[in-house]
């Protein structure tokens, strides 16, 4: 039994408990091969939530700074989060989208799940930003379904991401898989990118109900 199943089975009613999480459409999600899920990103506990809501096991990037601490908090911290299926990628570096992406295109040709924010960070005021094409180039270069799913509720919980959440009741729902086969071999035109990644966000925003906003959240929040 991999540690990721035993954390998940042990997390999971804890956190099932806390949050109540209405799960809908998880039916959508293919019980084997490769497959992208693509959502929104309201606050911290969004990673934590959406895998257990799953049948089956989710990688995801984070930071590697949650892995990175030192002393037995720092060992801890990171048998945690890489237990919860986080894979730590350097992402301020100058190459670290590439490393995330290539990380995200190995985890699909293992066959596996793979969690991606297509917004790239949380949002700041809980509505859904213009996605980062990422997105798109995974699924052109793996050939993998995009399901979409949204995050309902969990702002709510954690306003901001910081601090411990309080107990409520979130909604994770999820959508049908979308596949883009009729763009293969065309994972470098920024046109189709753009095209593949706005439809992923059209079904996010239809799912979650959010407002959408046509810049990216990182601008919103340096301004």
């Amino acid at each position: 039994m991999s540690r990721l199943t035993v954390i998940k089975a042990v997390l999971g009613p804890i956190l099932r408990l806390l949050f109540r999480p209405q799960v809908e459409g998880v039916e959508n999600i293919p019980g084997t091969g490769p497959v992208i899920l693509a959502g929104n990103h309201l606050t911290f506990i969004d990673s934590m939530i959406m895998p257990i809501c799953c049948d089956r096991p989710v990688f995801y990037i984070g930071k590697d700074e949650y892995v990175t601490g030192k002393g037995l908090k720092g060992r801890l911290m990171a048998w945690f989060f890489t237990g919860c299926g986080m894979i730590p990628v350097d992402r301020d570096g100058g190459r670290g989208g590439v490393a995330a992406l290539m990380t995200g295109r190995r985890v699909l040709e293992e066959g596996q799940a793979f969690a991606i924010y297509p917004e790239g960070t949380r949002s700041p005021d809980g509505r859904l930003y213009r996605g980062r094409t990422g997105i798109a180039r995974l699924t052109l270069m793996t050939g993998a379904p995009v399901v979409p799913f949204a995050m309902i509720g969990t702002d709510k919980l954690q306003p901001g991401g910081a601090g411990l959440p309080r107990p409520g009741k979130v909604t994770v729902r999820f959508g049908e898989p979308l596949e883009f086969s009729r763009y293969e071999g065309m994972d470098r035109d920024r046109y189709v990118l753009r095209a593949v990644t706005d439809s992923v966000m059209a079904e996010v925003m239809r799912l979650s109900g959010q407002e959408y906003v046509d810049m990216y959240a990182t601008k919103a929040k340096a301004a």
